[in-house]
Protein backbone atom coordinates (compact mmCIF):
# COMPACT_ATOMS: atom_id res chain seq x y z
CA UNK A 1 0.00 0.00 0.00
CA UNK A 2 1.40 3.06 -1.14
CA UNK A 3 0.94 6.16 1.68
CA UNK A 4 -0.75 9.25 0.93
CA UNK A 5 0.05 12.66 0.72
CA UNK A 6 0.51 15.23 3.65
CA UNK A 7 -2.22 17.07 2.17
CA UNK A 8 -4.31 14.18 1.51
CA UNK A 9 -4.60 12.46 4.99
CA UNK A 10 -5.47 16.70 5.81
CA UNK A 11 -8.62 16.55 3.78
CA UNK A 12 -9.77 12.88 4.77
CA UNK A 13 -8.63 14.06 8.68
CA UNK A 14 -10.77 17.66 8.05
CA UNK A 15 -14.13 15.21 7.20
CA UNK A 16 -14.14 12.90 10.52
CA UNK A 17 -16.34 14.38 13.48
CA UNK A 18 -14.56 14.48 16.69
CA UNK A 19 -15.10 10.45 18.02
CA UNK A 20 -13.44 8.88 15.01
CA UNK A 21 -10.76 11.35 14.78
CA UNK A 22 -10.37 10.41 18.25
CA UNK A 23 -10.29 7.12 17.73
CA UNK A 24 -7.76 7.36 14.73
CA UNK A 25 -5.62 8.73 17.24
CA UNK A 26 -5.82 5.96 19.72
CA UNK A 27 -5.56 3.69 17.03
CA UNK A 28 -2.31 4.97 15.41
CA UNK A 29 -1.18 5.34 18.77
CA UNK A 30 -1.03 1.59 19.52
CA UNK A 31 0.97 0.60 16.50
CA UNK A 32 4.02 2.59 17.09
CA UNK A 33 5.86 3.85 20.15
CA UNK A 34 7.08 7.03 18.35
CA UNK A 35 3.56 7.68 17.38
CA UNK A 36 2.98 7.06 21.28
CA UNK A 37 5.45 9.69 22.01
CA UNK A 38 4.81 12.52 20.05
CA UNK A 39 1.21 12.53 21.32
CA UNK A 40 2.50 12.72 24.34
CA UNK A 41 4.17 15.49 23.77
CA UNK A 42 1.59 17.31 21.78
CA UNK A 43 -1.08 16.31 24.01
CA UNK A 44 0.89 16.90 27.57
CA UNK A 45 4.05 18.65 26.93
CA UNK A 46 3.96 21.07 23.94
CA UNK A 47 2.32 24.01 26.48
CA UNK A 48 5.34 24.28 28.56
CA UNK A 49 8.59 24.01 26.46
CA UNK A 50 11.00 25.54 29.37
CA UNK A 51 9.74 22.60 30.94
CA UNK A 52 10.26 20.08 28.83
CA UNK A 53 13.67 21.05 28.07
CA UNK A 54 14.77 21.02 31.21
CA UNK A 55 13.16 17.18 31.69
CA UNK A 56 15.56 16.62 28.55
CA UNK A 57 18.05 18.17 30.31
CA UNK A 58 17.84 15.68 33.03
CA UNK A 59 17.57 12.95 31.15
CA UNK A 60 20.85 13.45 29.76
CA UNK A 61 22.53 13.66 32.61
CA UNK A 62 21.10 10.06 33.87
CA UNK A 63 22.37 8.75 30.92
CA UNK A 64 26.10 10.20 31.24
CA UNK A 65 26.40 9.84 34.62
CA UNK A 66 29.16 7.34 33.64
CA UNK A 67 32.26 8.84 34.94
CA UNK A 68 35.33 8.36 32.89
CA UNK A 69 35.30 6.74 30.10
CA UNK A 70 31.82 6.09 28.27
CA UNK A 71 31.11 3.63 25.43
CA UNK A 72 30.71 4.79 21.49
CA UNK A 73 27.57 2.91 22.10
CA UNK A 74 26.37 4.50 25.03
CA UNK A 75 27.03 8.16 23.10
CA UNK A 76 25.54 7.17 19.81
CA UNK A 77 22.32 6.04 21.79
CA UNK A 78 21.96 9.37 23.75
CA UNK A 79 22.18 11.43 20.63
CA UNK A 80 19.89 9.35 18.59
CA UNK A 81 17.21 10.02 21.80
CA UNK A 82 17.90 13.48 21.89
CA UNK A 83 17.52 13.93 18.17
CA UNK A 84 14.45 12.24 18.39
CA UNK A 85 13.14 14.35 21.15
CA UNK A 86 13.91 17.54 19.42
CA UNK A 87 12.41 16.19 16.37
CA UNK A 88 9.13 16.52 18.14
CA UNK A 89 9.79 19.84 19.64
CA UNK A 90 10.74 21.83 16.56
CA UNK A 91 11.94 24.73 19.19
CA UNK A 92 14.88 26.18 18.22
CA UNK A 93 15.30 27.36 21.71
CA UNK A 94 14.51 24.06 23.29
CA UNK A 95 16.97 22.21 20.32
CA UNK A 96 19.68 24.84 21.72
CA UNK A 97 19.51 24.53 25.30
CA UNK A 98 19.69 20.55 25.13
CA UNK A 99 22.66 20.39 23.10
CA UNK A 100 24.69 22.68 24.66
CA UNK A 101 23.66 21.23 28.00
CA UNK A 102 24.60 17.80 26.58
CA UNK A 103 28.10 19.57 25.48
CA UNK A 104 28.75 20.73 28.60
CA UNK A 105 28.06 17.62 30.31
CA UNK A 106 30.81 15.66 28.37
CA UNK A 107 33.52 18.58 29.27
CA UNK A 108 32.26 19.03 32.88
CA UNK A 109 32.48 14.93 33.41
CA UNK A 110 35.70 15.00 31.69
CA UNK A 111 34.24 11.96 29.62
CA UNK A 112 37.11 11.13 28.04
CA UNK A 113 36.37 9.04 24.29
CA UNK A 114 39.55 7.14 24.60
CA UNK A 115 41.32 7.48 20.66
CA UNK A 116 38.15 6.68 19.81
CA UNK A 117 37.65 8.99 16.33
CA UNK A 118 33.76 7.94 16.47
CA UNK A 119 32.87 9.50 19.75
CA UNK A 120 34.82 12.67 19.01
CA UNK A 121 32.92 12.83 15.56
CA UNK A 122 29.75 12.64 17.43
CA UNK A 123 30.38 15.92 19.65
CA UNK A 124 31.71 17.47 16.79
CA UNK A 125 28.56 17.23 15.02
CA UNK A 126 26.66 18.40 18.09
CA UNK A 127 28.40 21.72 18.16
CA UNK A 128 28.07 21.95 14.04
CA UNK A 129 24.50 21.52 14.73
CA UNK A 130 24.10 23.94 17.61
CA UNK A 131 26.26 26.75 15.43
CA UNK A 132 23.60 26.25 12.57
CA UNK A 133 20.58 26.42 15.15
CA UNK A 134 21.94 29.92 16.53
CA UNK A 135 21.23 31.65 13.38
CA UNK A 136 17.99 30.75 13.06
CA UNK A 137 17.16 32.41 16.85
CA UNK A 138 16.48 35.85 17.66
CA UNK A 139 19.84 38.20 17.68
CA UNK A 140 19.39 39.09 21.29
CA UNK A 141 19.33 34.89 22.18
CA UNK A 142 22.10 34.95 19.43
CA UNK A 143 24.58 36.36 22.21
CA UNK A 144 23.36 34.28 25.41
CA UNK A 145 23.88 31.09 23.38
CA UNK A 146 27.09 31.93 21.86
CA UNK A 147 28.38 32.71 24.83
CA UNK A 148 27.23 29.79 26.83
CA UNK A 149 28.83 28.10 23.81
CA UNK A 150 32.44 29.49 23.75
CA UNK A 151 33.11 26.96 27.36
CA UNK A 152 32.70 24.12 24.54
Amino acid sequence: MKAATISQLKKELAKLDEDELLDVCVRLAKFKVESKELLTYLLMKADDEPAYADELCDEIDQHLSVSGKIHKKTLRKVVRWMDKSLRFSGDKETELQVRIHFCQRIKEKRISFGGCRVSQNMYETQLKKIDKAIEKVHPDLQFDFNRQLSGL
